[in-house]
């Protein structure tokens, strides 16, 4: 027995359009452009303290690229791929808290290799299964060794993977998906791409280690709903910063957006990799193993398939999977880490610093791959670094224990 089915409901934030540009005011302490985590926990920091804030997205919906909700079928899906909440920072988790209830969950990965799934991160068990050997944990580090290529000069992604695990395992697991997922060679990109991911000597077959690994149990979009429900926060959503910047004023603006947009391209667009989604729903209660199948070959056009109910613990008779495409157009999600491009970024990371009553915050903004762990890292040291004072009674009053009932 399954249970009675959990239908979670559908959290799709009513749309605020202002096509007639009658805005609800003119005027605010803070203007933020962007809800996903940076400008939602901005926005957040801001009206604690009392300052009117207005929150834009280009999006007719909040909580980013990190939006949820509930599908046609009533299963709730991640619309714009899977996002797994990690991290080791409890002040981090203790600031989200606020807003949200969890749910434990460890993430685990498959990669689809001829007719076997093999373990992602390379553990234990994917040495032995790929090389049809019986290894001991003490065995796997003389093995990788002997399997190693040296390389004097590690520089790129290739470079880490064949200096850690050889080209064998490379060649199956990391350049064909790599190629895909970026567009060039791993031997084009900068290693921190594949530094990322870690080889293993055991059977530990989580993607993470983190010391906290857990989801929110109503989905992302009700957190944010949370952590934007104030008096002082107005939100104009479906409306880009271009749209509204010679109508409204604030004494201070917070950026989340991409910043050659800001800036008009002034030297170029930054280069992006982004993502389309294609989602399909089963009559079957479950499709894989395991939340995500990785799919390395570049005879499979898809990178990954997710199958949300791992992540969110739904019961349902139906599931929702998402097929990844990598492509070069769309929406822009991943900064490709190439040299040429973090000198183009130093240049408009000048203009961004030499512009006054602007902060720049978060992956966009920044162009950092960020975990979402980090993201909220740096929207509340940027909140302490703008407003001191506030952000130090803060944390007094976080440290100071509550009196006993």
């Amino acid at each position: 027995m399954t249970g009675p089915e959990r239908h979670y409901p559908g959290r799709h934030y009513p749309d605020r359009h202002y096509p007639d540009r009658h805005y609800p005011d003119s005027h605010y302490d803070v203007l933020v452009v962007g809800a996903g985590f940076a400008g939602s926990v901005i926005a957040e920091r801001f009206a604690s303290t009392g300052r009117s804030v207005l929150v834009l997205d280009r999006r007719p919906h909040i909580a980013g690229n990190a939006y949820d909700h509930s599908d046609s079928a009533g299963v709730l899906i991640h619309r714009y791929g899977p996002h797994i909440f990690h991290t080791n920072a409890a002040q981090i988790v203790d600031y989200l808290s606020r807003f949200t209830e969890w749910r434990p969950y460890e993430h685990r990965v498959l990669a689809q290799v001829g007719d076997a799934l093999l373990p992602i991160p390379i553990n234990r068990t994917t040495i032995n299964r790929f090389f049809n050997v019986a290894l001991s944990e003490q065995d796997v580090p003389e093995f990788l060794a002997r399997k190693a290529e040296r390389v004097p000069d590690v520089k790129t992604s290739a470079d880490v993977v064949l200096s850690t695990v050889g080209r064998e395992l490379y060649e199956t697991f990391f350049r064909g998906y790599t190629r895909k997922q970026w567009g060039v060679d791993p031997s084009e990109l900068d290693k921190s791409v594949t530094a990322r991911i870690p080889t293993r000597t055991n059977d530990d077959d989580r993607y993470f280690s983190d010391r906290f690994q857990i989801m929110p149990r109503l989905g992302y979009t009700h957190l944010f709903e949370n952590m934007l429900d104030h008096p002082k926060i107005t939100l104009m959503l479906g409306v880009s910063h271009q749209d509204v910047r010679d109508q409204i004023t604030a004494r201070h603006i917070v950026y989340t957006g991409p910043v050659d947009e800001y800036f008009d391209f002034r030297f170029g667009p930054l280069p992006y990799r982004s993502l389309r989604f294609e989602h399909k729903t089963l009559d079957i209660p479950q499709a894989q193993p395991v939340a995500v199948v990785n799919f390395p070959s570049e005879q499979v056009k898809y990178t990954r398939i997710t199958e949300f109910k791992h992540l969110t613990g739904q019961t349902h008779h139906k599931t929702s999977l998402c097929y990844e495409y990598p492509t070069a157009d769309g929406d822009p999600y991943y900064p490709i880490p190439r040299p040429e491009n973090a000198a183009l970024y130093a240049r408009y990371q000048a203009l961004a610093d030499a512009t006054p009553g602007v902060t720049f915050v978060g992956r966009l903004a920044t162009y950092r791959y960020y975990n979402m762990d980090q993201v909220v890292g740096q929207a509340l040291a940027t909140f302490s670094r703008l407003m001191p004072d506030e952000a130090a009674h803060m944390r007094g009053a976080a440290a100071t224990p509550s009196s006993a009932a």
